[in-house]
């Protein structure tokens, strides 16, 4: 957990703060489109939640409500673990993302999944604000300020009522193994292998990137020393099982992605970042590449855990104070969620076509 205190101290704690006993947000319509969690993707059933919620928890995620700061369950919870919809079991937050932000109420730079929190509009107590709802259950979850650490600058100001901690030690008995990576816990898709012959023991690991049409990373990708296996395919969105008409136009929020897995003892993680993967595309362009345009076509790097995240912020501080990009990078940091191979036909796509389209090269 970072340690960071605003400027206005007293500022953040109006803005973050209503009154105990409500504060109506957005009347804008409920997100329709769910999202991906551990839990189905089905609509949530929620005539059951005054007898399963506590009257906070019901006020807070179903009426507007803000709890008291300073005297809610998680505002100073430093254990390892992610943060969920405390109505869906939605995976929202991680502490690996958590911050004393000073205002009493746990506090975050980003969500686990950029889709996974919906941002609207709020214009209530004579103030305008952003607020943030769970995207598959519409709760109320606190409110968005741009007055936050690096590396995003934001500040997710939440109600503990609005969610449930897991620790990292039950990520997987409670299903969410998916994330247990990043704690460094082992999980069901490790990302890490390790394989033995009669003379020789050889450790890989995988690394998840996105930086615009995945036939031109891969193509490029396959050919680094170091490299022993590439797959195509989408990452860090809503739909399960997505296909390639699904990502198009930004719908499932997918980014299209290569999965990398490399012999460490050949290739640094750091070096297939700054040597490889940073020259490859252009990191500065959001939601593009090239005549590319969309989210799916997005610059991201999904951590597999807290080393590959430390690493890759590392390294995105390192390119960027390097001058040779002339504005700023956009990479996103995302946490490694389900990996959906894309179609047959996607799959070395450039050695089946060599004169396919691809808008990759690599940079001096």
């Amino acid at each position: 957990m970072q340690n960071w205190m605003p400027l206005a101290l007293l500022a953040a704690l109006l803005a973050c703060s209503c009154a105990v006993t409500s504060c109506a947000g957005s009347t804008d319509p409920a997100p329709k489109e769910p999202a991906a969690g551990s839990a189905s993707s089905n609509a949530i059933d929620k005539s059951d939640l005054r007898a399963r919620l506590t009257a906070e928890q019901y006020e807070v995620t179903q009426q507007n409500g803000t709890e008291r700061p300073f005297r809610n369950a998680y505002w100073d919870n430093h254990a390892p673990g992610i943060y969920v919809d405390v109505v869906s079991g939605e995976a929202l937050f991680s502490s690996l993302d958590k911050f004393d932000s000073g205002t009493g109420w746990p506090s975050f730079t980003r969500p686990l999944k950029p889709d996974a929190v919906v941002e609207k509009r709020d214009v209530t107590l004579g103030m305008t604000r952003v607020e943030a709802r769970s995207r598959r259950a519409d709760s109320h979850l606190g409110h968005v300020f741009d007055d936050g650490p690096e590396p995003t600058g934001m500040r997710y100001c939440m109600n503990s009522a609005s969610l449930r901690f897991v620790p990292a030690d039950q990520l997987a008995k409670e299903g969410y193994g998916e994330y247990a990576p990043l704690f460094g816990k082992q999980a069901a898709s490790a990302t890490t292998s390790t394989t033995s012959t009669t003379s020789t023991t050889s450790t890989t690991e995988t690394a998840v990137l996105a930086g615009g049409c995945f036939w031109g990373m891969e193509d490029l990708l396959r050919k680094i020393p170091g490299v022993l296996e590439t797959e195509v395919g989408y990452t860090g969105g809503a739909l399960e099982n997505p296909t390639y008409d699904d990502t198009h136009d930004s719908k499932s929020g997918h980014a299209e992605a290569v999965r990398v897995v490399f012999d460490p003892a050949k290739l640094a993680y750091a070096d297939l970042l700054e040597h490889w993967f940073f020259r490859m595309h252009d990191p500065t362009t959001l939601n593009r590449q090239g005549n590319d345009r969309g989210t799916q076509y997005r610059s991201a790097l999904f951590f597999a855990d807290a080393e590959q995240k430390r690493i890759a912020e590392e390294v995105i501080r390192k390119v960027a104070a390097s001058g040779k990009w002339k504005n700023p990078i956009v990479t996103t940091l995302e946490p490694a969620a389900k990996f959906w191979p894309a179609e047959d036909y996607h799959q070395d796509y450039l050695v089946n076509n060599p004169r396919g389209y691809t808008c990759h090269f690599l940079r001096d």
